[in-house]
């Protein structure tokens, strides 16, 4: 009960501080409001300078505490925005969320996620011919997925995507290459890299790589998986005059 008391008065006068420093007030104003609050004038004797310590140490830990909880709130909006397709603004929630978090992979990839979406999006409404809009989406969701990865190489879905990104948008399956077989050595049967990987080796006229890959997918993948793949080897096949 006590808890709530202090919480609730602590909210009270944090609103009241931001009311005032929008009205213009001096700093002075605010701390005289800081004061007021936690009751700690000039202490001069040693009890009365800890117990100001013991006070805004108090107070600190409720702003780190606020501060954590925020963040946590936007990436929760930014889920709730990216589930409901509304990508724009899980992009800014995201990013909002990356201030209390920087060093969060999660946030970084879901970034990426939004920003790819966003360049399907970028339409030239103006008729002008440029696609800088989208190409400006396109490595934002790049360079997202790579801050992803500093932060935890092995994360395996900034993999994938980042590996899709350079197969399927920026026409770099070089790029893709060797993210796709990192990945590969994680998680061993990720059909869908393995169909990746063997498009990046086909669109780089390596074709025999790209029947290997096919191969090993026939192998070990469920039935219409099996289909899909035998289906692209033919494909891969006759297209380079082979059979």
């Amino acid at each position: 009960m006590k808890n709530n008391i202090r919480n609730r008065v602590f909210v009270l006068f944090s609103a009241l501080a931001l009311l005032i420093m929008g009205c213009g007030a001096s700093p002075k104003t605010v701390k005289r409001m800081q004061i007021l609050e936690e009751g700690v004038t000039n202490p001069t004797t040693p009890k009365e300078i800890e117990d100001a310590i013991r006070k805004y140490g108090t107070r600190i830990e409720d702003i780190l505490l606020a501060q954590e909880q925020v963040g946590i709130w936007y990436k929760l909006l930014g889920t709730r925005y990216l589930d409901s397709k509304m990508y724009n603004e899980a992009l800014k929630a995201f990013q909002k969320a990356i201030e209390f978090y920087p060093e969060n992979g999660n946030l970084y990839y879901y970034v990426g996620i939004c920003a790819g979406y966003m360049a399907q999006s970028a339409l030239d409404y103006a008729a002008s011919g440029s696609t800088a809009q989208k190409y400006n989406y396109l490595k934002l969701s790049e360079a997202a997925y790579l801050r992803a990865l500093e932060i935890e190489p092995r994360y395996v879905r900034a993999l994938y995507a980042l590996s899709v990104l350079y197969v399927f948008e920026l026409d770099d399956s070089a790029k893709a290459v060797p993210l796709l077989e990192k990945l590969l050595t994680i998680d061993t049967k990720h059909i869908d890299a393995m169909f990746v990987l063997a498009r990046a080796y086909y669109s780089m006229y390596q074709v025999d790589k790209a029947v290997a890959i096919y191969d090993r997918i026939i192998e070990i993948a469920p039935r219409e998986r099996k289909d899909d793949a035998e289906a692209n080897k033919r494909q891969a096949l006759e297209g380079y005059g082979r059979s």
